[in-house]
């Protein structure tokens, strides 16, 4: 049975599409047939995160309108044979797509027999996030632990719990917290907020902690989500952030000051 998987916050910027291409990538790599969709309609990044923008023919949009086929519009990952990218429109604006378009792509989606459907949606509560949420199973919120970004994602909490498909069938969106770039030390001074603190005011389960670090960027910029590299601690919390969506067992890593040794302490380092 087909999972969908929408990727979403309130605020802009805190790793919402890092974070679909990373959860996609890791998925195809334990065997899940996976598609990534770009929602974010005029401002699409999807493909560049995941090196594929040269070969971007046809988009969302044009699926929607009957302009190509479903078929002509995936764009097949190099690295993984299971996993696809539908790319977001650069040239339309934010009403090309309705809800009845979306159910449609989505559907047929399923019947290809995809495992995962995974939804990059745009920022905000607007209707590009309303039209990635309203037909998801699951819902990832991205947040960085500051106070506005955790604000923000309460009233998309809101709209997950009141304005999707599940909630007008009187059931629930199951709904996870990722936490991007997290420091231990600045948590430890007062500077940011703790993953406490954060489940507190939200009220989701943890799905994981991505430590704060120049790799995500690095890997964005070359074209690789930084899942790919498992010698990067975001690395290896992406990868297990996808293991505990597959239900696995993963203790939450990068989430403490180091302890420094008593060489360490004797030497300066």
């Amino acid at each position: 049975m087909t999972q969908i998987i929408v990727v979403t916050s309130g605020k802009g910027g805190v790793g919402k599409t890092t974070t679909s291409a990373s959860l996609a990538c890791g998925l195809a790599r334990h065997g899940k047939k996976t598609v990534v969709i770009d929602f974010d309609v005029g401002l699409r990044n999807l493909d560049l995160i995941m090196g594929c923008e040269r070969r971007v023919v046809y988009d969302f949009v044009n699926v929607v309108n009957g302009e190509c086929t479903l078929k002509q519009a995936l764009i097949k990952d190099k690295r993984f044979d299971n996993l696809f990218v539908l790319a977001a429109s650069q040239t339309r604006d934010k009403d090309a797509l309705d809800k009845d378009g979306v159910g449609k792509v989505l559907k047929e989606l399923e019947e290809d027999g995809f495992d995962f459907i995974i939804c990059d949606s745009p920022a905000g509560i607007e209707k590009g996030a309303f039209l990635a949420m309203y037909y998801a199973d699951t819902a990832v919120v991205v947040v960085n632990p500051e106070v506005s970004s955790v604000r923000d994602s309460d009233r998309v909490l809101g709209l997950l719990s009141s304005k999707t498909q599940k909630a007008e069938r009187g059931e629930r969106v199951e709904d996870f917290l990722l936490l991007t770039r997290y420091n231990p030390v600045r948590v430890e001074s007062g500077e940011m907020l703790s993953i406490k603190d954060v489940e507190e005011i939200l009220g989701l389960k943890v799905l994981g902690v991505i430590p704060e670090s120049t790799d995500v960027l690095n890997a964005s910029n070359k074209g690789e989500p930084v899942i790919l590299d498992m010698e990067t601690p975001a690395g290896q919390a992406y990868d297990d952030a996808v293991a505990r969506l597959l239900g696995q067992e993963r203790a939450l890593r990068f989430t403490q000051v180091e302890k420094k040794g008593f060489l360490s302490k004797l030497f300066g380092g």
